[in-house]
């Protein structure tokens, strides 16, 4: 049966010479399969550049419930980007968070507010002139709420951030895994602001480090994320 739904690209995998599986995560279905024949050829109808990482779609396919590889009737790119392939910083973040997603989201299921966060933030980040310094921090931050382990309300008097259980505290915790002063405040910021208010967020880019190494393991505290292999490689390209 064709479905419509848009999806967002996380990961290709070579199929044969010429093909490529590639997974898509949904707004109607969540993470899928899809089996694209031929996507390396010159004329392909699905060519292998429509399927980079994070590219937003809309999509037709051919949807079976018991079917572990699904397939593609019509795809186009919605919108192709105009300045995430060609800015080094850009790409450098959507490739960390490229991987961060497809780590998260393998096991999710059709979530069309996440989806819906995602696709927007994306999108706006292509549109945007500049590689805003925060916006890796402020998405990560920001997509707790759809993931289940957002942070509770800061107290008047709360110094402390504690990764492990999700709170704000006035005493620091007995375990490691805690923030302080100034990091709570960028915390807190980040978790509240929106997105196109993300400029008034000022962190200096020692601090940001530091910030994005504390947020990483707060996931780690709450999912399966394991090692990110692109986090150095986004630390380098933004210090």
């Amino acid at each position: 049966m064709l479905e419509k739904t848009r999806g967002i690209v996380l990961k290709l995998t070579n199929y044969g010479d010429s093909s490529v599986v590639a997974q898509i995560y949904t707004e109607s279905f969540g993470l899928q399969s899809y089996m694209v024949h031929g996507a390396k050829k010159p004329k392909a109808k699905i060519r292998i550049n429509m399927l980079q990482p994070l590219q937003l779609l809309d999509m037709v396919v051919m949807h079976k419930s018991n079917s572990d590889l699904q397939r593609i009737a019509e795809l186009k790119m919605s919108p192709a980007f105009h300045s995430i392939p060609y800015d080094m910083a850009k790409s450098s973040v959507v490739m960390f968070l490229n991987e961060v997603l497809y780590k998260v989201l393998r096991h999710q299921d059709a979530d069309p507010p996440l989806f819906q966060f995602i696709f927007h933030a994306i999108s706006w980040l292509d549109s945007s002139e500049r590689m805003p310094a925060n916006f890796h921090l402020y998405f990560l931050m920001r997509m707790t709420r759809f993931l289940g382990f957002q942070p509770d309300r800061r107290d008047r008097g709360s110094l402390y951030f504690d990764l492990r259980d999700g709170l704000y505290l006035r005493l620091a915790p007995a375990h490691p895994h805690v923030l302080s002063e100034p990091y709570v405040s960028y915390f807190e910021d980040l978790a509240a602001q929106p997105l196109e208010e993300l400029h008034h967020i000022r962190i200096p880019k020692e601090q940001r480090r530091y910030l994005l190494e504390k947020i990483v393991e707060y996931y780690r505290l709450h999912v399966s994320l394991g090692e990110i292999k692109s986090q150095a490689v986004l630390e380098t390209v933004l210090s």
